[in-house]
């Protein structure tokens, strides 16, 4: 069973990253909308205001958001600016509001699949107007092969921007490494196991080893006394940085996907910890769908049951 669930996540990895699939299923009239019901448990939907109605919601009840226009590797130049321009209007409405939370991003999505230096313009326009309404920024991480040029643009800006924060992949094995050097930078650290199928010589599958990783990666953090979000679903990692009472640290929050594990944030939340809820919008969801469901192989039982029940009510509604 574990091999079948194994072949099972590779799969939708591979998937995830097939831009031919992604645009027959936005551009199919009956594809599209039946994985958006599957969707729908992930992402808040396809508008800005769809995430800042949600984030409201949460806010109303003492959690910490973090936002995110969703999107990839675009090597579009005015799909790049059509990003740029997207993040700035969320900073500025979320500033509006008086939101001083967190929105987080893809460098690929805002020019890196272009250039470092198309990129890097767009950074800096995102840091210094969240600068501006105290919003912090979270660079996401993405494949090993750009893992170098993201590390690259964040140590460039971070000197100057302390509101940007970056991703560490912990199943990486070169993180032991880049974490040190991190390490000396102002902006939150955002630990994650890692979502992406690498290659055996790059990165550790998921294992004991990989836990234990993790757990001495936020050791020395919380030692340093550094901004750090746990970005992790795993029980024994929460409960494991739980008894070591690292969760009540000043600089520790707990984030995690909405739609995922949302009981077990609640039940951190009741104990006061700080906990964060990763909020998501927009029409590239495929992807994001994709991984979902690849990290917990079992979810493709609530995405057939979301798009069964949300298909037989439709029909029921219109009888």
């Amino acid at each position: 069973m574990k091999k079948v669930e194994e072949l099972a996540t590779q799969s939708l990895k591979m998937a995830a990253r097939n831009e031919q699939m992604k645009h027959v299923v936005q551009r199919s009239t009956e594809l599209y909308p039946l994985l958006w019901r599957a969707a729908k448990r992930y992402v808040t939907g396809e508008r800005r205001q769809d995430a800042i109605a949600a984030a409201h919601t949460w806010l109303s009840e003492n959690y910490q958001i973090s936002i995110e226009f969703i999107g990839e590797n675009t090597t579009n130049f005015f799909e790049c600016q059509r990003a740029k321009d997207e993040f700035l209007q969320l900073i500025g409405e979320m500033g509006e509001l008086a939101l001083e939370q967190t929105i987080s991003f893809d460098l690929s999505h805002i020019g890196l699949s272009i250039s470092a230096e198309l990129a890097y313009k767009h950074l800096e326009e995102l840091a210094q107007k969240a600068q501006m309404y105290g919003i912090t920024l979270m660079i996401s991480m993405e494949e090993s092969t750009k893992t170098d040029a993201i590390l690259t643009l964040y140590k460039k800006i971070a000197p100057h921007y302390p509101n940007v924060g970056i991703t560490i992949q912990v199943h990486l094995y070169r993180s032991e490494v880049d974490l040190q050097e991190l390490i000396q930078y102002p902006g939150k650290i955002r630990l994650v196991k890692g979502a992406f199928q690498e290659p055996k010589y790059i990165a550790m599958a998921r294992s004991k080893e990989l836990n234990h990783r993790y757990l001495q990666y936020v050791e020395q953090l919380v030692n340093a006394n550094h901004p750090i979000a746990i970005a992790t679903h795993d029980n024994f990692l929460i409960n494991e940085l739980e008894q070591r009472q690292y969760l009540y640290k000043s600089n520790v929050e707990v984030e995690m996907l909405d739609g995922v594990q949302s009981e077990l944030l609640k039940q951190l939340k009741t104990k006061n910890y700080c906990c964060r809820v990763y909020l998501t919008y927009g029409r590239e969801w495929y992807l994001y769908l994709c991984h979902r469901i690849a990290e917990h192989p079992e979810n493709v039982y609530l995405a057939l049951t979301d798009m069964l029940q949300s298909s037989i009510l439709g029909r029921s509604e219109s009888d």
